[in-house]
């Protein structure tokens, strides 16, 4: 089982990619964590690609995340790809919420980085401000990409609802592992 979530910031890709993995108990992981070093520096293709192959190369994981340039080694042994594409207004609400809310707690995410209300409300570097512009964007591109003929041996799921992704997690993931050929959403 080879899964990656995906969607705009504030889809729920995280909170989705865990509770499939603690479902099928398999490793989740970040992409978020492996490419973000202490400091908010960023890593390089160069450092980020092995770590990703390394990670990946077992054969069970979940992995949230985007970044398009992964694309080709996220993909390349993957069974499945989720797309959560849920309303912007659902989006925009979480991620408005989720950027509050870290930033009043100072929560840490990856090495220890964190996110602050100055950066969400008065930075271009605002997740918030990230999530509006590229929403529509996000679509349009998973869009093509599921269309592409070098992915056709990945099952795309398309979620576009709380309670598409409540009845996927909760039914429909299991079915697919056990029987494939009866699986349909």
């Amino acid at each position: 089982m080879r899964i990656n979530v995906v969607g705009t910031s504030g889809s729920g890709k995280s909170t989705v990619g865990k509770r499939i993995a603690e479902r099928l108990n398999v490793p989740y992981i970040q992409l978020d964590e492996l490419f973000w070093k202490p400091n908010w520096a960023e890593s390089t293709d160069e450092e980020l690609f092995p770590k990703l192959e390394k990670v990946l190369s077992p054969d069970e994981w979940v992995l949230d995340g985007n970044y398009n340039r992964t694309t080709s080694i996220k993909w390349k042994r993957v069974q499945m790809v989720v797309y959560l594409d849920l309303p912007f207004r659902i989006v925009f609400y979480r991620i408005i919420k989720r950027s509050l809310r870290r930033g009043i707690r100072n929560e840490e995410l990856w090495h220890g980085n964190k996110e602050t209300l100055w950066k969400h409300l008065f930075t271009t570097d605002s997740m918030i401000l990230w999530t509006i512009k590229r929403f529509s964007m996000n679509r349009k591109r998973y869009t093509e990409l599921f269309e592409k003929p070098e992915y056709s041996h990945i099952k795309f799921v398309r979620l576009c609802s709380d309670k598409e992704v409540e009845d996927f997690v909760t039914h429909k993931l299991h079915i697919f592992f056990i029987a494939p050929e009866t699986y349909a959403l």
